[in-house]
Parts: C-alpha cells; structure tokens; sequence
C-alpha cells in the first residue's frame, strides 16, 4: 500500500469511514416517527386519492411493444393472450404501464427495497429453510429500491381489479383496497417499535395466517397449505416427467414446454446448460455448492410462466441426487431491467439476477436455499428451485369466494409492511401512515380510479389485436 493511502472496503469506503458509519448517532424511534409525521405536511394523505391519466401519458400498448422486442418473438403472442383475458390478467402483465403512471404520483421521498410487480396473486406460501410454511410476497422479477407509496398502490388497485374480475360490487372492492392499506398502516407501527433483529426474523407463519382470520376463510387457507405441503419435487416428478428408455424425461406441452436440443442462437443446449450450471454455482454460498454438486443433470425443457414474464427465457432442469427418488427441479431465469428503473435509477448490480436475488433475501426473509444467478453470453438470469413447497390463491380457478377478499387483502397488506420494514425505516414510515384511516381511504379511491383505467388499457390492448397491430396466439 503507497504511503499516505487508506485500506478500502469492498463497498468502497475507507475503513476510517466505514467505523464513523458504525458510530455515527441514530435517532431514536421517536424522533423518527416525527421526522415521518411531518412529511404529512410536504404530501398530505389526501394527496394519494388522485389518478388522473397525464395528457401525454404513453400509450400502453407501445410500452408492451417495446418490451416484446426484448423478449423471444415466438412467445410474445402468448403473453398477449394471456393478458386479454381479463383486466386483472392485463394488470398482471402490465407492471411497466403502471410503472409509468406512478411515476407521476406524490411521494414522500422515504425509500425501501420495493417489489415493483405488487399485486394480489404475487403472494403465497412456501418452505423456510426449517420446512415451515411462510406466507408472503413470491415475484421479484422487477424489485428495486424506490417509493414504497408504488408498492402500496399497485397493490391496493389490483385488489379492485380482481375483486371486480370475481363479480364484487363496488362496496366491497373499495373494502378490499382499504383492507390492505389499513393492515400494511397497522402492522408498520408495530414494526416501528420493534428491534431490529426482531423485525429481521419476523415471519408470517401458518398459525399467523390462521389467526388473522375468520373461521369461515380459515378453511380455505387450511386448504392452500395442505395442497403447498404435497407441492414438492417428487409431486413434480409424477406431474412433468415420463420414464424413456429407464431414465426421467420431462412431458412436453407445446408451446408451453418444450424440449430443444439447441439454444435460439444454435448452440448446443448442453455447452448452454455447463456454462449456466458454472456461472450459477459460483452465486452459491460454498455449503449450497457442495449440496448442489451432490446432483447430476437428467433433462432440461424450455417452459413458459407467468403473464408478465412470458416472452423471457425460462428453463426446467431435472438433477437427480441419491436415486430417481431423489430429485431436484430447478428453474432457469432470464433477468431483464426492472421496469421501475427509468423512474429511479438502474440497478448497482452488473447482473440484473444478482439484483433479482439480493432484493428477495432483502424483503422475503425465508428465500430458498438454491437461490442463485448468473451472466453470460448477453444475458441476465437467476435460478431457484421451481417447486418447493409452493402455493397460493388461484383468482383464474373460479373457486375463489369473492366476500373472503378483504380478508385476503389484509394478509397481502401485511407482507408487504413486513417486506417494508425489512428494507426501510418502519418508524418514519409509521409516523407518517399515522392511526387515522385517512390514508386508507384516499389510497382506496386511487385504485378504483386505476381499476378504471385497467379497464381502458385492457380494452386498448383488444383493440390492437382486432385492428392486426399485434399477434395474439390461440391458446386453449
């Protein structure tokens, strides 16, 4: 080290820096929560009520085309479909559109590791590393940090949306918006007085689930997680996979999964999969490495998911450890920019997966164990286990009881503060989300007055496939 130079920490601070950082006073919880009431003053609670569409506002069928031209060709006129299906099916796939429209929303300025895709089927439950089922968020494709008031929003107004998708009046939609602001409002102040460590270990549980509520919507819940616990890599082995020749072989279901042999570019699927495998396991801490080196690769497919990630690149791969009765399903991902990034910043992460994976182990507190990524070749990607122990509310099923919906919206209000207070300061956002309903209310009518807008845009996006402007696939 030259004479007069200073170490430096991989964060790139001096370790003098690093140590005032460490030492430096912290308000105490009551001044926090001051410094967020005051905030009241500079965005009053009634400032959230208002959507009104920006007379330049986008046009949201070029947002979905300038997305496509990221995306696989063949697969985009899926994603289409599968948003026309209703409006809560367009919402699902439209987190960019909306992305543009709160931008120009009030904040407060106070920041947290946001998800960016916020909405009523983004949540579930899953494993913990202990084998407990945990209720919470399970989409981060799109998290950066940003506003937290995005989240909230995004999420009150899905919750109109699907209520109006399952046939609730408009009583009960605003009741199910106000549900989830009025749970995320109530649990933030508890966040707010809790320790650090505290909040950090905070779950929400199966007992947490049951407890929070009514006995009627109590049996449905029970049902979810009985089906979660039958959800793991051997219920998948049955379900996807066929036996050729004496070894496991995935089920194709064209277009939807699909076998290749080599990759868009025509390089062998193999020479893809090692370079994956390589860059992926070099993610992993070194216990997860050697636990995952335990596994040998069987098949590999290309599969289709969701709505608004159809288009990117998804992979299956079946690994088998200690016999046939041992499998590993993992899911390769492609990372592509969040869409919140033109409105607060890109990434500070070269890989877009590694961003993908450090905001879940950020907000999610239980990820998986398998949580990886990786970058090569031009692209981004992140893998995760593809089942483990995963379910949640299926709003497309038609079983889904449309009066339970504020309760659910409670449930969903409640990750999303704890998501919040992980990555943010629980006390000056409880000072300023306050003990009046007030914010409850106004956030309410904005997302009723976006369910509105939802509904225009689905029909925008309808419109063009008639017109021929976009190529929508049939899919049954």
């Amino acid at each position: 080290m030259a004479k007069g130079t200073a170490s430096r920490t991989s964060a790139g601070e001096t370790e003098a820096e690093l140590l005032a950082r460490f030492r430096a006073p912290r308000p105490p919880v009551e001044e926090r929560m001051a410094a967020g009431k005051a905030l009241r003053a500079k965005v009053p609670h009634e400032a959230h009520a208002a959507f009104q569409p920006a007379r330049d506002r986008p046009d949201p069928v070029a947002i979905l085309e300038a997305q496509a031209r990221t995306r696989l060709p063949t697969l985009v006129p899926i994603r289409y479909a599968r948003m026309l299906a209703s409006p809560f099916a367009f919402l699902r796939g439209s987190a960019a559109v909306m992305a543009a429209d709160l931008a120009a929303t009030p904040v407060t300025g106070l920041r947290v590791q946001a998800c960016g895709d916020m909405h009523v089927a983004n949540f579930g439950v899953f494993a913990s590393a202990e084998r407990n089922l945990i209720f919470g968020i399970n989409d981060f494709d799109e998290t950066l940090p940003g506003p937290w008031e995005w989240d909230l929003k995004r999420l009150a107004a899905s919750a109109v949306v699907a209520g109006r998708f399952l046939g609730a009046d408009r009583v009960l939609c605003e009741e199910a918006a106000q549900a989830v602001v009025r749970s995320y409002r109530k649990r933030m102040r508890r966040y707010a007085e809790m320790g650090h460590l505290e909040v950090w270990y905070s779950r929400i549980d199966e007992r947490g689930v049951y407890d929070a509520l009514s006995p009627e919507v109590r049996v449905g819940a029970e049902r979810v997680m009985a089906k979660a616990r039958k959800r793991g890599h051997l219920q998948v082995l049955q379900s996807m996979t066929e036996l050729v020749d004496d070894r496991q072989r995935i089920v194709e279901q064209k277009p939807l999964i699909v076998r290749e042999t080599r990759t868009p570019d025509g390089r062998p699927i193999a020479e893809s999969l090692a370079r994956v495998l390589a860059l992926y396991r070099e993610s992993l801490p070194e216990d997860r490495r050697v636990l995952l080196e335990r596994y040998r690769l069987v098949d590999v497919a290309k599969k289709v998911v969701g709505v608004g990630s159809v288009g990117t690149r998804c992979w299956v791969l079946l690994l088998n450890g200690n016999g046939p009765d041992d499998p590993l399903f993992l899911q390769y991902k492609e990372a592509q920019p969040s869409v919140l990034a033109p409105y607060v910043g890109a990434s500070g992460f070269e890989c877009e997966g590694q961003r993908v994976v450090v905001g879940q182990r950020l907000i999610q507190g239980s990820p998986d164990i398998f949580l990886g990524w990786g970058q090569g070749r031009g692209l981004h990607f992140y893998m995760r286990q593809l089942r483990d122990m995963k379910g949640g509310v299926d709003f497309t099923s038609g079983k889904v009881r449309v009066k339970s919906l504020p309760e659910y919206g409670k449930l969903c209000g409640w990750a999303l503060a704890l998501a919040h207070a992980k990555s943010g300061d629980p006390a000056q956002l409880a000072g300023y989300l306050g003990k009046s309903p007030a914010l409850d209310e106004a956030v309410a009518r904005f997302s009723l007055a976006y369910a509105d807008q939802t509904e225009r845009d689905h029909d925008a996006l309808a419109q063009a496939a008639k017109a021929g402007r976009i190529k929508v696939a049939k899919v049954g």
